[in-house]
C-alpha cells in the first residue's frame, strides 16, 4: 500500500511539474491577450505549486495536490488551448488516434473473419484478413459510392465485396473474369474468353476441416489442382472424385457418363441471378436482361464436355468463383458481383484459430 501512495505521489509531482512549465509558458507567450492582473494570477499560483514541489514531506504533499488543482483551474480558464490537464491531453490522444484508426479502416485498410470453406485452400474458416480497400478507389462507407477508381479489379485477384443479393453481407471469393469476357464452365473445367483455364493436378494427400450444419469439426477429402491466371498460379480444389471423372470422359466421351448430374452448365438460356435463390423456376419464363449480361448458344457440341454456351460478363460487372469450386456459391449462382460492390483485395492473414491460434497461417499472403 505505502509502494503505491509513494507511486501515486511521484505521478503528481510530475503532472505539477509539466503545468507549472505550461503556465508559464502561456504567460510569456504572444498568442493571447492576457491581463495584468490574469498574469499576476497565475504566476503567483505557478510559485505556490514550485514551493510546496521544493518541499519533501507529508504536508507538502497536500499542498502539491491543491495548488495542482488551482493551477490547473486558471490555466483551463484563461489559457484553453496551451494549459491542458494530463487527463485531457490523454482524452484528446486517444480521440484523435480512435479518428484516424476510423478513417483508416473506412478507406485504407478493414479486417474480415472467413466464416465458411468456399475459399479452401486459399482461404480456410478462422482465417482473420487484412483487405486493402484503397487499391480500387475511394468508397464511401456502407456504401457502393466511389469518388474515385484507380483501377477495376483483375482476373485472379481475391476481392471482398457486398453480396449482390444481401448488401448487408460480406463476401470474399477469387476474380476469374471481367467486364466483356466471356465465360464457360464445363465438367469443373473453366473457359475463359474460349481459352480453358488448365487444372494442374497436384500428387499430394488433399483434407481440408469444414463445419457441419451443427458447428462440428470434419475432414473432407479433395482433390488439388493449380490454375494460372494472368500469370498468377494459385490452387483450388475439388472433389476426391475428380481425377477418377476425369479419366471416364476420356475414355468415352461419347457414351454414357455415369455422372452426368455433376456436369456443370448453365442450366437455362438465362443467367441465375439473385431473384433465382427466391424463385428459380420463375428463371425459366423470364428474358434475360442485358444488365444481368447475357447468354450465348455456341455450336452443338461433339463431346459431352465441350462448352455448349457461355456467358457475357457485363460492363461494370464481375465474374467470381471460390477456390473450393465444389463447395462454394458464387457468380455461377447468383450472377455476377457489380464493382461498385468491391470494398478491397485481400492482403494477408493476420491471425487464424481454429479452436486455437495456427501459428503457422500467420502473415500468409492472400493470392
Amino acid at each position: 500500500m505505502a509502494t503505491s501512495a509513494r507511486k501515486g505521489d511521484r505521478r503528481v509531482r510530475k503532472e505539477a511539474k509539466g503545468l507549472v512549465r505550461t503556465a508559464r509558458r502561456g504567460m510569456h507567450s504572444r498568442a493571447f491577450e492576457i491581463s495584468k492582473e490574469t498574469r499576476t494570477e497565475v504566476l503567483a499560483s505557478a510559485r505556490r505549486l514550485e514551493d510546496a514541489l521544493a518541499k519533501d514531506d507529508e504536508a507538502s504533499n497536500g499542498n502539491i495536490r491543491n495548488g495542482l488543482s488551482e493551477l490547473d483551474i486558471l490555466v483551463e480558464r484563461h489559457l484553453p488551448q496551451v494549459g491542458k490537464s494530463t487527463t485531457r491531453e490523454y482524452a484528446e490522444s486517444i480521440g484523435i488516434a480512435l479518428f484516424f484508426a476510423l478513417m483508416l479502416r473506412a478507406f485504407v485498410v478493414e479486417a474480415f473473419k472467413i466464416p465458411s470453406a468456399s475459399m479452401i485452400p486459399t482461404l480456410e474458416i478462422g482465417d482473420h484478413i487484412f483487405v486493402n480497400k484503397f487499391l480500387y478507389g475511394i468508397r464511401l462507407p456502407y456504401t457502393t459510392t466511389r469518388f474515385f477508381e484507380f483501377r477495376k479489379p483483375k482476373r485472379g485477384e481475391v476481392i471482398v465485396f457486398m453480396y449482390p443479393c444481401d448488401e448487408e453481407k460480406d463476401f470474399i471469393k477469387r476474380v476469374v473474369a471481367v467486364a466483356g469476357d466471356t465465360v464457360e464452365v464445363r465438367c469443373s473445367k473453366l473457359y475463359v474468353n474460349g481459352e480453358l483455364v488448365v487444372p494442374e493436378l497436384s500428387p499430394q494427400e488433399c483434407q481440408y476441416w469444414d463445419l457441419d450444419a451443427d458447428k462440428r469439426w470434419i475432414e473432407e477429402s479433395c482433390s488439388l489442382y493449380s490454375e494460372t491466371v494472368e500469370g498468377e498460379t494459385y490452387n483450388t480444389i475439388f472433389s476426391a472424385a475428380r481425377p477418377q471423372d476425369d479419366d471416364e470422359r476420356r475414355s468415352n466421351p461419347l457414351g454414357s457418363y455415369s455422372r452426368m448430374s455433376d456436369i456443370h452448365d448453365f442450366p437455362t438460356h438465362s443467367m441465375p441471378s439473385c431473384r433465382d435463390t427466391e424463385d428459380r423456376e420463375r428463371r425459366d419464363r423470364d428474358v434475360i436482361d442485358a444488365a444481368t449480361g447475357q447468354i450465348v448458344e455456341l455450336t452443338p457440341p461433339d463431346k459431352v464436355c465441350a462448352p455448349r454456351r457461355h456467358f457475357v460478363i457485363p460492363p461494370e460487372h464481375l465474374f467470381v468463383m471460390g477456390d473450393n469450386r465444389d463447395n462454394s456459391s458464387d457468380s455461377r449462382v447468383w450472377g455476377p458481383v457489380p464493382v461498385k460492390n468491391v470494398k478491397g483485395k485481400a492482403l494477408f492473414i493476420w491471425r487464424s484459430t481454429k479452436g486455437s491460434t495456427e501459428w503457422d497461417r500467420i502473415g500468409k499472403l492472400v493470392h
